[in-house]
C-alpha cells in the first residue's frame, strides 16, 4: 500500500508543469464625462442567463484585469453604487485589451443583467449534483426551505438524511459545526435571496474528512460591490407555546475589505409528549409486567449566536480570512413529568409511580477559523493554509424524585436523587492545500493535523430512598485525547464527453479514552485509506451517465464513549459506551440523467459496523437501557427518481420517490447476546410546489407534501408519517422588505410510531414534538440592500462529535 501510494504522488507531481489554458481580459472603467471610476467592480456574467462568473476591482487609476478566463462566450460589465455599463459580449479565445467600460452618471441597466428570474435547475457534475436556485421562485424563502425541497434531501426528526444518513451542511465549503435543531435554526434565520446553489455529495471526494459522510454544501452569492448593506428580520411561531427570534446583519465591503457580522437571539420553550409501552416478558416468553408511561417534557432555551467573517485581499495573490462562530446558550432548563402505570398479565393495574425530572444546562461553543490563501503565478495554482480552534464546554444539574402508590392510590413509597456533570472540549486542526491546473486537468492534495482533548465527569448525591438501578457508585471521570493526521490527493481530467475524478486520502488515527472510575481504556490506533472514484459521461446534452464509489469512517461521538448514565428516571436511562470502535463504509452509485429535469439514482452502500442507538428492556431489572452499540453488519440500497422543472409558466414542480431497502444485525445484550436481524422496505415521496402569484413576481407560494411509509431506526422500525405544508411571501416597497407566513403539518400526521420487537424485547413510543406550528416573518434590508452575501462559517469534523446527551 505504501508503494502504491507513493506512485501515485509520484505520478501526480510529474504532471506539475503542464499549463493551463485561460486569458485575461483588461480595460479601464469611466463615466460618462470620461472621468476615471477608480474602484470600480467588474462583472464577468455567462451569456447564456447572465448569472456571475467571477470579479474583480478596478485600481485607483480605474485599470482593472480579469484572469484566468477560460475560453467562452460572456458579457463584461463594469458597476459602481447601483450604476452599470452596457453589458459587452465577448467570445474567449486569446487575451483581449478593451477599450473604456462607460458608467453612465445616472444608473441604468444593471440590476435587468444581475437580477434575472430564471427556473431552477439541477446540474450533474462527476462528484456532486448542483442544484441552481439564486434569482428564482425558490430562493424566496429561507435557506432551510431551499435544503428541504433540494433533490435526494430527507427531513426526519430535524435531521436532514440523504439516502438513510445524516447530512453535514457546509456553508461555503465550511461545514456547520450544530446539532440538528441548531442548524434549523441558523438555516431558517438565512434569507434563500442569498443562495446562489446547493451542491449535493452523497460521496464527497478525498479532500473532505473521510468521516464528513454525505454533504449538503451552501454557496451564497458573491459580494461584489462596495459599500453598506444591513438587514433586520423577526419571526413569531404559535405552536403549543410561542416562539419568537430576533436577527440583524452586517455587510461592509472596500476594495480590500469584506465584513460580515450575524446576530441572532432565539429563546424557545419547547414541548415534546412521549408515549411508550414496553411488555417485560419473563423465561417462558410470556408477558408478565405491562409498563405505559406519559411522558410531557418543556425546555426553555436562551440561546445568542455571533457569527463573524473578515476577509482581507493584500493584493491579487494574497487574502487573508478570519471567521468566528460563537454560540452561547446559558440557563437552559427543562421540567418532564414521567406517569407510568404498571400491570399485570392480566391488564390489572398494580401500581403507578410519577417521576419529577428537572435540571438546568449551560454551555458555550465558541470556535475561531483563519484561513490564508496564496494564489501562484501560474494561473489557476494556489495555495490555502487554515488553522481552527473551537472550546466547548457544559455543565449540567439534574434533579430527580419519584413517588410510588399501589393500585388503590395509596402512598408507598419515593426516591430521589441529583447529578452534577461537565465536559471541556478543546479542538484544534491546522490544515495545508494546493491546486493547481494541468491543461485540462486539475490536481490538487493537502494534509491535515487535528488534536482533539475531552475531560468530563458526573457525580450523584443527595439521595433520599434507594433504588437498585441508582447508586453513589455511578459516580465517574472520563478522559478522552485523539490525533488524526492526514493526507489526499485528487486529480480531474475532463474529456470532450467524458470526465473523470480520482482521489485517496490517508488517516491515521491514535485516540484514548480512559474511565478513571471503572479503570477502562479504549485504544484506537490505525491507518486506513480512504479512495474514492467519480466517472461521468455525457454523450449529449440530453443524456449523461456517472459512476462513483467512496469509502468513509465514522468515529463515536464523544459523549456516546462517556460510560455515564443519563436519567428520565430510575428505570428509563441513557448509557455511554466506552468499547465502541470506527466504523467504515462502503458506498457506489450509479446516475443518469435526463435533459437535466429527470434524475435516476441507483445506489448501494455497505454500512459496515456502523454506530446504532439501539435500546434494551431489562427483564428482571424492569429497565429500559439505551446503549450506543457497533453493529455486526448493515446494508442499504435503493431507487431514486427526481423531477426538477416547470410545469407552467407560474409554477415550478420538483417532486423526488424512492423506493429503497435498508438491514442491520446486532447483538441484543439483553436476549443472551443472540444476534438480531432488523429489516424494511420502503419508499418515500417528496412534492414541491412553487408557484408565482402576482405578475411582478412579489407574491410567491409553496404548497409541500411528504410521506415515509416506514423506516428503520436501530431496533425499531418507524410507522409510516406524511407531513403538508403551506407557505406564502409578499416582498414590499421594492425588495426593502419581505413578510411571510407559513403552516406546517396541516394534516397533523408528521410524527410516527417506533415499534421494537423480537425475542424477549417488546417496546415502542411515539415522541410528539411541536411539528404543528404556523409562523411568520419579516424582514427589512437597508443600505445597498443589492448587495449579495458572501458569509463562511467553519469546516470541522471534530466539531461534528460535540453533541448534547439528553
Amino acid at each position: 500500500m505504501k508503494n502504491a501510494l507513493l506512485a501515485i504522488f509520484v505520478a501526480f507531481f510529474s504532471l506539475l508543469g503542464v499549463s493551463a489554458q485561460s486569458f485575461e481580459i483588461s480595460g479601464k472603467v469611466i463615466n460618462s464625462d470620461n472621468e476615471v471610476i477608480p474602484f470600480a467592480n467588474i462583472l464577468l456574467l455567462s451569456s447564456i442567463d447572465s448569472t456571475f462568473v467571477k470579479g474583480t476591482s478596478a485600481d485607483d487609476n480605474g485599470f482593472f484585469k480579469l484572469e484566468d478566463v477560460e475560453p467562452n462566450l460572456y458579457l463584461v460589465q463594469a458597476s459602481y453604487i447601483g450604476r452599470g455599463s452596457k453589458p459587452l459580449a465577448l467570445d474567449i479565445k486569446k487575451s483581449v485589451k478593451l477599450g473604456a467600460l462607460i458608467i453612465p452618471n445616472k444608473a441604468e441597466s444593471l440590476d435587468e443583467v444581475v437580477v434575472t428570474a430564471k427556473k431552477p435547475t439541477v446540474q450533474r457534475l462527476a462528484d456532486r449534483l448542483v442544484f441552481q436556485v439564486e434569482n428564482t421562485v425558490v430562493s424566496q424563502g429561507s435557506s432551510w426551505d431551499i435544503l428541504k425541497g433540494t433533490p435526494g434531501v430527507i427531513v426526519n426528526q430535524e435531521e436532514l438524511q440523504i439516502r438513510g444518513q445524516n447530512a453535514s451542511v457546509y456553508l461555503n465549503d465550511r461545514k456547520v459545526q450544530l446539532t440538528g435543531q441548531e442548524v434549523r435554526d441558523l438555516l431558517e434565520g438565512l434569507s434563500g435571496v442569498n443562495i446562489k446553489s446547493v451542491e449535493v455529495m452523497p460521496n464527497p471526494p478525498a479532500r473532505y474528512d473521510a468521516e464528513s459522510g454525505p454533504i449538503l454544501n451552501i454557496i451564497t452569492s458573491k459580494n461584489i460591490v462596495p459599500g453598506y448593506k444591513g438587514s433586520v428580520n423577526a419571526t413569531y411561531t404559535q405552536a403549543v407555546f410561542p416562539k419568537y427570534s430576533f436577527g440583524t446583519s452586517q455587510y461592509y465591503k472596500t476594495e480590500k475589505l469584506n465584513v460580515f457580522a450575524n446576530y441572532t437571539y432565539n429563546p424557545k420553550k419547547r414541548d415534546f409528549q412521549t408515549d411508550k409501552e414496553v411488555n417485560f416478558i419473563d423465561g417462558t416468553n410470556t408477558i408478565f409486567s405491562r409498563w405505559d408511561t406519559d411522558d410531557q417534557l418543556v425546555r426553555n432555551s436562551d440561546a445568542h449566536n455571533i457569527n463573524t467573517t473578515l476577509n482581507y485581499d493584500f493584493d491579487d495573490q494574497n487574502e487573508i480570512n478570519l471567521t468566528t462562530n460563537l454560540l452561547f446558550n446559558q440557563n437552559q432548563d427543562w421540567n418532564q413529568l414521567v406517569a407510568t402505570e404498571i400491570r399485570n398479565a392480566q391488564n390489572e393495574l398494580d401500581s403507578t409511580f410519577i417521576t419529577d425530572n428537572t435540571g438546568l444546562r449551560d454551555n458555550n461553543n465558541l470556535a475561531f477559523d483563519l484561513s490564508y490563501v496564496h494564489k501562484l503565478k501560474k494561473p489557476g495554482a494556489k495555495l490555502s493554509l487554515n488553522g481552527h480552534y473551537t472550546k466547548y464546554d457544559e455543565t449540567t444539574r439534574q434533579n430527580i424524585l419519584s413517588t410510588y402508590f399501589n393500585e388503590t392510590g395509596n402512598f408507598i413509597r419515593d426516591f430521589g436523587f441529583q447529578t452534577d456533570a461537565f465536559q471541556n472540549i478543546d479542538v484544534i486542526t491546522g490544515q495545508l492545500d494546493f491546486a493547481t491546473p494541468l491543461g485540462d486537468a486539475s490536481f490538487e492534495t493537502g494534509a491535515k493535523i487535528s488534536s482533539v482533548t475531552s475531560g468530563s465527569s458526573i457525580d450523584f448525591s443527595n439521595f433520599q430512598g434507594s433504588d437498585e438501578s441508582v447508586s453513589e457508585a455511578l459516580a465517574d471521570d472520563f478522559e478522552y485525547d485523539e490525533r488524526v493526521y492526514a493526507a489526499y490527493v485528487s486529480y480531474v481530467k475532463n474529456w470532450e464527453k467524458w470526465s473523470m475524478k480520482l482521489g485517496v486520502r490517508g488517516e491515521y488515527t491514535d485516540a484514548l479514552g480512559t474511565s478513571l472510575t471503572l479503570g477502562q481504556t479504549n485504544i484506537q490506533e490505525f491507518f486506513e485509506p480512504f479512495p474514492s472514484v467519480y466517472i461521468l459521461y455525457s454523450p449529449n446534452e440530453k443524456h449523461s451517465f456517472a459512476f462513483d464509489y467512496g469509502r468513509k469512517v465514522e468515529r463515536p461521538k464523544y459523549n456516546d464513549l462517556n460510560p455515564f448514565r443519563v436519567f428520565s428516571n430510575e428505570n428509563d436511562f441513557t448509557e455511554g459506551n466506552p468499547t465502541l470502535q470506527p466504523n467504515f463504509s462502503n458506498n457506489f452509485n450509479i446516475n443518469y440523467t435526463l435533459n437535466s429535469e429527470y434524475f435516476f439514482d441507483f445506489y448501494y452502500r455497505d454500512n459496515g459496523n456502523y454506530i446504532s442507538p439501539l435500546l434494551f428492556q431489562d427483564n428482571e431489572a424492569l429497565t429500559l437501557i439505551r446503549l450506543p452499540q457497533n453493529v455486526l453488519g448493515s446494508t442499504s440500497y435503493g431507487l431514486d427518481f427526481t423531477v426538477s422543472k416547470s410545469i407552467l409558466n407560474p409554477w415550478f414542480l420538483y417532486a423526488y420517490t424512492s423506493v429503497f431497502y435498508e438491514d442491520e444485525t446486532f447483538v441484543a445484550v439483553q436476549s443472551g447476546n443472540q444476534e438480531v436481524t432488523n429489516s424494511i422496505e420502503g419508499f418515500y415521496v417528496y412534492l414541491a410546489n412553487y408557484l408565482t402569484l402576482s405578475n411582478d413576481g412579489s407574491l410567491t407560494g409553496e404548497l409541500t407534501f411528504s410521506h415515509l411509509s416506514k423506516y428503520l431506526f436501530g431496533s425499531f422500525v418507524q410507522s409510516p408519517i406524511t407531513n403538508l405544508t403551506f407557505g406564502l411571501r409578499k416582498s414590499l416597497w421594492n425588495n426593502r422588505a419581505v413578510v411571510s407566513i407559513s403552516a406546517e403539518d396541516l394534516l397533523g400526521e408528521a410524527n410516527g410510531t417506533y415499534t421494537s420487537r423480537y425475542l424477549n424485547q417488546d417496546n415502542s413510543f411515539r415522541i410528539v414534538p411541536e411539528t404543528q406550528f404556523v409562523r411568520f416573518g419579516f424582514t427589512y434590508n437597508f443600505g445597498n440592500f443589492r448587495l449579495q452575501e458572501n458569509q463562511r462559517t467553519i469546516d470541522k469534523t471534530e466539531r461534528d462529535r460535540l453533541q448534547p446527551k439528553d
